[in-house]
């Protein structure tokens, strides 16, 4: 009998982690050893808790699904909110939720090989093939999924347990270098502060903040703003409701302490995004925003986007100053994974509306503290945590950024005084957000100082 080894290579299974985030998997079934029979299957994979079905096709595809409960052959439908196939093809891995036309019905947990859906079997009718019937199921093609090629090379089952101590896996050195002292703090304050863009008509930079609800866009604006008023302050509503608390554009402007010079830069605050397609932020409202046409205190109505033209007043000119030079999402590390498919189209329609802007994008990943408890323990911890370093991974995956275009944040919640440690991730955000900026700037045609 063949040996039993995994046929994952090193850049698929790093793909594969950055869907699952830091597991251990353990490989259960291999079809060209145990056979492609779904008695084989269920002899090795029934009640071994969650699985991870991994699928050679070919064509060269490699792609399969994950699902959190047990195979047991009860005959019966299984609900997973969790389940989701996935392909691990270049130049990042995609995903997508399994939904049927009775919800969240992962499978029928019947006798035949993995089985996903309603419509989508790997090892189908006993032999070395996959059937994928889409329909009205999955929000996917076959030529995405595995190239239209349904004959298979070889199919095997791991089985997915957390890492033997949850969120405690070390990196032997950190992988981003950070002082954490006062020196660097003041630093980091001072060169904000000082902070003058490259085009001289442009005062203040704009920064819009966008995300799914509760992900903590006015959260980081209040954690910067108790930076520079010395002490911990709530000038913007925050929570944790299922439906946004923001309701109005709001652009913040920052100041050095109580009567201090205002700060070089505007934190745009946003309705949060929603699955829904008629709730939360609208993509169209963000296009004007980008544009500089949403006043301050605008309420949003996700029904109807806003409408530059006025007929009782014409519209004011608008030029650079007034127009967005950086986007930011704001992410929960604990919910990346579980991210709604529709929350990541609207993400993903975003960004394209903002690369063909030329706009600057950037990812905060907020709450390291709630995801890792090696972090949770000492936030000095967080470069050394491979899972924040997964959760980094797979947020760059997700919403098409690159990874040195995620930065984990803490934001002030229920703290009572300034923090350190807390103070210099914040501000190593905003640095990044000015040098994006800036780079923005310098790509500008000459003439650029009017808004598209």
């Amino acid at each position: 009998m063949a040996s039993l080894t995994s046929k994952l290579n090193e850049q698929q299974l790093s793909r594969l982690y950055t869907l699952l985030g830091e597991v251990e998997l353990n490989l259960l079934y291999k079809a060209s050893v145990h056979g492609y029979a779904g008695q084989a299957f269920h002899q090795r994979c029934d009640r071994q808790g969650p699985t991870v079905v991994v699928a050679y096709s070919y064509s060269g595809y490699v792609f399969g699904g994950y699902t959190s409960k047990d195979y047991a052959q009860t005959g019966q439908y299984i609900d997973d909110e969790k389940a989701f196939l996935f392909s691990l093809q270049d130049p990042t891995p995609v995903w997508f939720r399994v939904m049927t036309a009775h919800g969240a019905r992962a499978r029928l947990d019947d006798a035949s090989g993995p089985r996903f859906g309603d419509d989508m079997w790997f090892c189908y009718n006993n032999c070395a093939q996959v059937y994928c019937n889409p329909g009205n199921a999955y929000m996917f093609n076959t030529a995405t999924m595995y190239g239209n090629n349904q004959q298979l090379i070889e199919c095997e089952v791991y089985k997915v347990t957390e890492a033997s101590v949850p969120g405690k896996s070390v990196e032997k050195k950190p992988w981003r270098n950070i002082l954490w002292t006062a020196e660097r703090r003041a630093e980091l304050m001072e060169s904000v502060k000082t902070y003058k863009p490259l085009i001289s008509t442009v005062k203040q930079l704009r920064i819009l903040m966008i995300g799914p609800v509760g992900a903590g866009k006015s959260s980081f604006f209040n954690s910067i703003n108790s930076i520079f008023c010395g002490h911990v302050t709530s000038k913007a509503m925050s929570g944790s409701l299922d439906s946004s608390i923001t309701k109005q554009y709001r652009t913040y402007t920052i100041r050095a302490g109580n009567e201090g010079v205002a700060l070089p830069f505007i934190l745009c605050d946003t309705m949060g995004l929603e699955e829904a397609s008629e709730a939360g932020l609208s993509i169209d409202d963000i296009s004007s925003a980008i544009n500089g046409h949403i006043p301050d205190r605008y309420k949003f109505n996700p029904a109807a986007p806003y409408e530059a033209e006025d007929e009782v007043k014409p519209p004011r000119s608008l030029t650079l100053q007034d127009k967005v030079h950086c986007v930011v999402y704001v992410l929960d590390t604990c919910k990346v994974t579980l991210m709604p498919s529709k929350v990541e189209e609207k993400l993903t329609a975003i960004r394209k509306r903002a690369n063909l802007l030329g706009i600057p994008q950037i990812v905060l990943l907020t709450k390291v503290d709630e995801a890792c408890p090696l972090v949770e323990e000492d936030l000095q911890n967080i470069y050394l945590s491979s899972y924040i370093k997964t959760k980094v991974r797979e947020a760059s995956a997700r919403v098409g950024v690159s990874m040195s275009s995620v930065i984990p944040v803490k934001n002030y919640s229920h703290e009572l005084e300034l923090e350190l440690e807390c103070d210099i991730l914040l501000l190593t955000a905003i640095q990044q957000m000015l040098r994006f900026a800036d780079n923005y700037f310098d790509d500008m045609s000459p003439g650029g100082d009017n808004v598209v």
